[in-house]
């Protein structure tokens, strides 16, 4: 093999090897991480100083001749069992936003429909966020406005904040128990179905 011949081989050997050097500098290349948190150091880690570190909380023997204090919910004296004894005619019917809207779809004299549905009278009641809700649905619910706002309907103030008419009937029936709620809302149906005690009225085939 000639000297030109064996330069040439080295030349190409060393070309080669730089080559892949780069490929494995390249590889090795530390891409960031997307959205990588900062660790930080527990207050409680030895690195800290004494006066900064976070003292170990000291558990407190529990005496066990001493009295078990707990909350026992309190419940209406009105209720027998889950029998309602505040419930009798006349009936002091809640009415939400949906069930008003319901009644004018199947064509239904609310007032009228309750009567025949309880066989007594009955005195639907609003509460100012059901009257709130139904006049921020605009004018395409202006005869249900309309009829909310009928004389036979008692009005009912709101002294909570908000407008949020679900919340306000449930807290309403909850504090007290003379109330049957008429409603079309699954969701609200359900919550309150864990209320003892409360009546639930809403419309199924059209009546």
């Amino acid at each position: 093999m000639t000297q030109a011949q064996h330069e040439g081989r080295r030349s190409v050997f060393i070309l080669l090897f730089s080559v892949e050097d780069q490929l494995k500098i390249m590889g090795k290349q530390k891409t960031k991480k997307f959205a990588a948190m900062k660790r930080m150091i527990s207050l409680k880690d030895q690195r800290i100083k004494d006066k900064d570190r976070a003292k170990a909380k000291e558990k407190k023997k529990k005496d066990p001749s001493a009295l078990k204090e707990r909350e026992v919910p309190k419940y209406p004296s009105c209720l027998f069992f889950q029998y309602n004894t505040q419930l009798g005619p006349p009936y002091h019917i809640l009415v939400d936003t949906n069930f008003i809207n319901f009644s004018i779809k199947a064509k239904l004299d609310i007032v009228q429909s309750m009567m025949d549905c309880l066989y007594a009278k009955c005195i639907p009641y609003i509460t100012d966020c059901v009257m709130a809700e139904i006049e921020k649905l605009g004018m395409k619910y202006r005869v249900a406005l309309r009829i909310a706002k009928d004389p036979r309907f008692e009005r009912l103030p709101c002294t909570h904040q908000g407008t949020y008419a679900d919340d306000c009937l449930v807290q309403r029936v909850t504090q007290h128990k003379c109330y049957i709620l008429a409603t079309v809302d699954r969701d609200l149906k359900r919550r309150v179905r864990k209320i003892p005690g409360v009546p639930i009225m809403y419309i199924s085939n059209h009546r």
